[in-house]
This record gives C-alpha cells, sequence and structure tokens, in this order.
C-alpha cells in the first residue's frame, strides 16, 4: 500500500510539472522560513560543546540590590560580587557544581615580547568553570584549584590565538607570554568557541584571582563584576536547588539587615530557555509571552502557505473526480480515498521538507552573520556555527512536525470534499 502511494504521488508529480514545481517550492519555502525561526531559537537553548549541559543548568547572571535608606522601588541592578557569590551560592549542597565568572568578555593585548600585540577577548574564572563547562582541550590541561588559590598567573587559551602568538597550537603548554603586558603561562590549549556559546565563550580564560579586578563595589559589597552559573545532577532537582537558593538569600539578608542591605532575586536562578530572554536585571522575562509569540509566529508561517497549497490541491483533484468516482463504486470508502489522498500529499511534503530543511542549513552557514547576530554582545567575533550547533534530534523532530501540520492544512480540507462528493457526479466529472 505504501508503494502504491509512493508511486500514485510519483505519477502526479510528472503528469502536472508546472503546479508540482510550484507546489514543491512553495511547501519547501514554507519549511525554509519556520526552520529558520525554530534555529534561531535553539542556538539559545539546544546544547553544543562546550555549553553540552545546558539541560541541568541554573544561572545568576544578575542580581538586584536595595537599601532601606533608600525611596521606594529603588534598586541596584547588575552583577554581583564573589562574596556574595561565595555566602550564598558556593554553599549549595543540591547542584553538582556551582562556578563563579565574568558575564562577559573584556578586549585585552597579548603579544610574545618584541612581537606586536592582538586584541583578544578574555573571561575571568574560578576552576570549577571546567568541570560546568565541556571544553576540548587539544594540549595541556584547566588550571585546578591550587593554581586558583594561589593567583597564579596562568591561561586557558584556544588554538586560534595559540597558533597567533606561537605559530603552532601544538606543544605550547607552560610556554609564556604577555597578556595586558604582564607575563602569563599557557596551561592548556581548547578548540575554539563560538560566540553563541553566551555563556562559555571567550579566547583566553584566566583565574579572576591572578588580576586586580575588584571582587565588590561600593554597593555594600554585594555588586560586583561577576555571574554564577549552577550545574545540577537532574533538571528534577531544580525546584530543590531554587527553595535551597531562596533560603541561603534569606539568610544572607538577615545578617545584612543593621545596615538596611537587601538582595532581590526575582525569581533566580533561571534555566537556559529563561535565561536567554532576560536582557536586564531589574527585570524578570515573560516566557509564558514568549512561547505564544513563538507559537503565532510558527502558525502565521504555517497557515499563509498552506491556504495557497490548498488551491493548488483542490485544483489537482478536480482532475481525478473520474478516479475518484470509480474507485468510490467498487467499494472504496470515503476514509480510504480521504486517506490516500493525504497520504499522496504527505509523501510530496516529506521531500519538500527535506529540501526546505537543507536550504535552512545550508543558508545558515551562508548567513551566519546576519542570522544569529548578537544585539548585546561585547566582542566584534562573529558568530560560528557548525552542524554540532545547527544539528538536532529536535531539528528534525521540528521539521517533521511542521511537514505533518502543512499537509492536514493544505490537504486536509479538499481531501474531505473529494470524498464526499457523490459517486454519479464524480464519475461524470461533475462537483
Amino acid at each position: 500500500m505504501i508503494k502504491q502511494y509512493f508511486q500514485q504521488a510519483w505519477a502526479q508529480l510528472r503528469q502536472n510539472p508546472i503546479i508540482s514545481v510550484v507546489n514543491v517550492t512553495g511547501t519547501a519555502l514554507a519549511i525554509f522560513l519556520i526552520m529558520l525561526v525554530v534555529m534561531v531559537q535553539q542556538v539559545d537553548v539546544e546544547p553544543f560543546a562546550p555549553e553540552n549541559n545546558r539541560d541541568r543548568m541554573l544561572y545568576y547572571n544578575f542580581i538586584s540590590v536595595t537599601n532601606s535608606a533608600w525611596g521606594e522601588g529603588d534598586s541596584n541592578n547588575g552583577c554581583m560580587s564573589v562574596q556574595v557569590a561565595d555566602q550564598c551560592f558556593r554553599t549549595l549542597q543540591t547542584p553538582e557544581a556551582c562556578t563563579v565568572y565574568t558575564i562577559g568578555t573584556v578586549t585585552i593585548p597579548v603579544n610574545m615580547p618584541g612581537q606586536a600585540a592582538i586584541s583578544v577577548d578574555m573571561k575571568e574564572t574560578d576552576d570549577v568553570f571546567w568541570r560546568v563547562f565541556d571544553f576540548s582541550f587539544t594540549d595541556g590541561k584547566p588550571y585546578d584549584k591550587a593554581t586558583f588559590d594561589a593567583g597564579q598567573p596562568v591561561a586557558v587559551i584556544t588554538r586560534s590565538v595559540a597558533r597567533a602568538l606561537f605559530g603552532t597550537d601544538s606543544g605550547v603548554a607552560g610556554r609564556e607570554f604577555l597578556l595586558n603586558h604582564a607575563p602569563y603561562r599557557v596551561a592548556g590549549v581548547v578548540r575554539d568557541v563560538s560566540t553563541l556559546a553566551s555563556m562559555a565563550y571567550s579566547q583566553i580564560w584566566i583565574p579572576y584571582t591572578s588580576t586586580d579586578t575588584p571582587y565588590d563595589t561600593d554597593t555594600g559589597g554585594i555588586m560586583g563584576n561577576f555571574s554564577c552559573a549552577l550545574l545540577a545532577r537532574s533538571r528534577d532537582d531544580f525546584p530543590a536547588i531554587r527553595a535551597e537558593s531562596d533560603r541561603s538569600v534569606r539568610v544572607y539578608n538577615t545578617s545584612r539587615q543593621a545596615d538596611g542591605w537587601e538582595i532581590i532575586m526575582r525569581n533566580r536562578p533561571y534555566d537556559q530557555e529563561k535565561n536567554a530572554l532576560a536582557t536586564s536585571s531589574n527585570n524578570e522575562p515573560d516566557l509564558q509571552g514568549a512561547r505564544i509569540r513563538r507559537l503565532m509566529v510558527y502558525l502565521i508561517l504555517l497557515l499563509v502557505p498552506a491556504i495557497n497549497l490548498s488551491s493548488m490541491t483542490q485544483s489537482r483533484l478536480r482532475r481525478r473526480l473520474a478516479e475518484i468516482g470509480v474507485r468510490r463504486a467498487f467499494g472504496c470508502t470515503r476514509a480510504e480515498v480521504a486517506g490516500q489522498i493525504l497520504a499522496e500529499n504527505l509523501i510530496v511534503t516529506l521531500l519538500a521538507g527535506v529540501l526546505g530543511l537543507a536550504l535552512s542549513l545550508a543558508f545558515a552557514f551562508v548567513g551566519n552573520d546576519l542570522l544569529f547576530a548578537q544585539s548585546f554582545s561585547r566582542t566584534l567575533n562573529p558568530p560560528v556555527v557548525s552542524l554540532s550547533i545547527l544539528v538536532h534530534l529536535s531539528t528534525f523532530g521540528w521539521a517533521l512536525l511542521f511537514c505533518f501540520v502543512l499537509n492536514l492544512l493544505s490537504s486536509g480540507i479538499p481531501a474531505w470534499h473529494a470524498a464526499r462528493v457523490n459517486v454519479v457526479e464524480a464519475i461524470s466529472g461533475r462537483l
């Protein structure tokens, strides 16, 4: 039966080449557009190296702080101090690990003595950072707790930076270079990281204990230059982690009552999906609203081509009225007629869907600067995409789902009408 559907679909494509080309092209373009929207959203939430643990991550990118001496509703918003991270979040027992790092990157000069300097992106981290994010080391290893606690001037660099400094990316661990005019030693070399890995991205990573970066500001020692991420053992632990986090912050706030300081968490920590929507520290993202808007975009991108494709399907079925009438006369049920029409159109839709998915992947590679531009990125480096970033099991799942829905929207009503046509009128070719 399935073979028959394929044969019938192929025959229909050959009998009406112009309509077939328009039908396949229209379907492919519809899948192409909607998959581009899906991919833009996926790079923010789907796991890829070195953020393969996104499904188990919780983030405190920012916090808010207020003081009883300030006006009602006034707050200071931004990153936290190391003191807050140590007292409120590093002490949590439920997560597997907690890492503290500077949220963005800063551009600094690096060079070998006597050579011209180049500008690279730098992030300051603790030693736990290398347990939470899974980097691929090609030489050396990450700095450990002893090195971090001692504040030793060491660095993990990318392969591209290693080649720029030393002319090679192998065998450079242990060699020295100048970072912002200060001598640093290479601890390890990792594969280059795409800017789309917004939490892990950098070109050089160093211990924040090795610099003079202020651990806190004058906001009661609460605000600073750091953010915090938790790695849960399982997503099932998220409620317990949030509950423990709330208790820890309440204890901290109680200890600061004498000087009037209070941390406002705004329902943090956020998971990957909610964190990707957070554009400011003093406003909680509207996750439900974002999902509804995304669904509306999907429906619009599906309904508009479905209406056009439905009229073409109806036109093509008019030429098959006699065939449908004969099948009905020989005992074929309405359900079987409608099922065959839907199955034949689904085959064509799937073929066009494969073409549309291939086009979207190709466009994502060619137009990555345009498609994945980051509004608030602090680096001038363009986003780099790869198959590991774009292609996930969910990518094919979404494409298949959209093909099914588009097929039902474009062929459902014509198939229902064709199945209900009177046998005599169908054989005579009249509706």
